[in-house]
């Protein structure tokens, strides 16, 4: 039986927590910066879960890690 492949892009955007979780990046930190406030960008830029809703569609796209 073939090996199963990890996606790219998954590979690219999440990374798994010791005790199984998966790490994301928050979105909107990347444009339109002038506007938000320090506090807020700062908060941007801690890495979020992913929630229970999506874990197992993205853990597909993971199944070396």
């Amino acid at each position: 039986m073939p090996k199963i492949k990890t996606k790219s892009s998954a590979k690219k955007r999440f990374k798994l927590t010791a005790t199984g979780k998966i790490k994301r990046a928050k979105a909107g930190k990347s444009h339109l910066l002038s506007h938000k406030s320090r506090n807020r960008k700062r908060k941007l830029l801690q890495a979020g879960l992913v929630d229970a809703g999506s874990y197992a569609r993205i853990r597909e796209c993971l199944p070396n890690a």
